[in-house]
């Protein structure tokens, strides 16, 4: 829809590509598709591992799909790097599968925006790690903002 737009639009600054990182980390850990999809245009195209999706509907029920697998989710990116119109994130999030065993998925992202602030590309790239609960960085008492990645574990 021609109507639709979400700022902050391209081209995008430092503090614009930041804000724009951090709004998609909240409408993903809100872990609602219905939601979530209002971010891209409706003829989205994404490569997310090995999958290839398009359009609304096809994310909706990706989403829907890997947030019944995963449960607990907690996610948080970063900025990397930006163009004009594109946006580089690194990301890392926990999740527990039906057996209750803890991992944390690692991975980058790149983004393409369309001139009304909704994503138009995602390419997703990612690598589960086995974690044990004790080594979960996102525990009920801690803000996913405050969470950096550890050198060591990255």
């Amino acid at each position: 829809m021609e109507s639709e737009a979400k700022p902050p639009f391209p081209p995008f600054t430092y503090e614009s590509a930041t804000k724009k990182v951090k709004a998609a980390q909240d409408a993903w850990n809100t872990k609602d598709p219905q939601t979530v999809q209002f971010a891209y245009t409706p003829d989205s195209i994404w490569r997310n591992r090995d999958t290839f999706i398009q359009g609304r509907e096809e994310i909706v029920k990706f989403l829907t799909k890997k947030w019944d697998k995963e449960n607990g989710y907690r996610l948080r990116k970063e900025l990397f790097a930006f163009t004009d119109n594109r946006i580089a994130v690194q990301f890392w999030y926990e999740w527990h599968d039906e057996t209750g065993q803890w991992w944390r998925t690692y991975g980058l992202e790149d983004w393409t925006f369309a001139e009304n602030g909704l994503m138009r590309k995602r390419q997703m790239s990612g690598n589960d790690v086995c974690i044990s609960d004790n080594e979960r960085w996102f525990k009920d008492d801690v803000d996913v903002n405050t969470v950096s990645i550890d050198e060591k574990h990255w």
